[in-house]
């Protein structure tokens, strides 16, 4: 991309936040990494607790296997995923896995791909995926589980992966303490 292109099309980072806790561990880690990014990259953050998401319902295979054009905070979700040159997932890791917000934010992906006329997954392609993670164990090959669900995830959508940013923090601010994640934090976004 040259610079001509990259000022006409400026990076715009898309921050999903899935803790159930407001400003936890993830979110002050996400924030860290958030500050190295350059000033003229759009950053917006969203709370995917804020929007009442329904649970996804598989209609792929009933009728014409197409979904509505989605209304509410669904379309809100949707507009601003497709707005985005850079999603990064902030979420805890809870029981191994994903959080329900993010996942039942990911599940809604296989409709959009389905609704007539947003070639959903055709303009996700080359859009980077990134991953904010923190783990209650020291041991952060507990997040393994979560870490490969977004990577083929990303993989499936043709989507680069950029990785994950895994910190430690079991009480509340505690992340702030881990040096190491505080160091790669800062480092996390270089090149941008």
């Amino acid at each position: 991309m040259t610079n001509t292109q990259a000022q006409s099309h400026p990076r715009r980072f898309l921050f999903l936040l899935a803790s159930s806790r407001a400003q936890g561990n993830t979110e002050q880690l996400a924030r860290v990494a958030a500050q190295s990014l350059p000033a003229e990259v759009e950053q917006q953050w969203i709370n995917l607790h804020d929007y009442d998401m329904p649970d996804f319902v598989d209609q792929r295979h009933a009728g014409d296997g197409q979904y509505p054009v989605p209304q509410g905070a669904m379309r809100e979700l949707l507009d601003a995923t497709l707005a985005a040159t850079d999603l990064v997932i902030v979420t805890p890791l809870y029981w191994y896995s994903l959080p329900a917000a993010a996942k039942k934010y990911l599940d809604h992906w296989s409709g959009w791909m389905r609704v007539p006329g947003y070639d959903f997954k055709e303009k996700m392609r080359g859009r980077r995926m990134w991953n904010i993670t923190v783990t209650a164990d020291e041991d952060q090959s507990y997040a393994q589980a979560l870490v490969d669900s977004l990577r083929l995830t990303a993989g499936y959508m043709d989507m680069p992966w950029n990785g994950s940013l895994i910190g430690y923090g079991n009480r509340p601010g505690e992340v702030m303490q881990d040096e190491s994640a505080l160091e790669r934090a800062t480092n996390y976004f270089v090149g941008v």
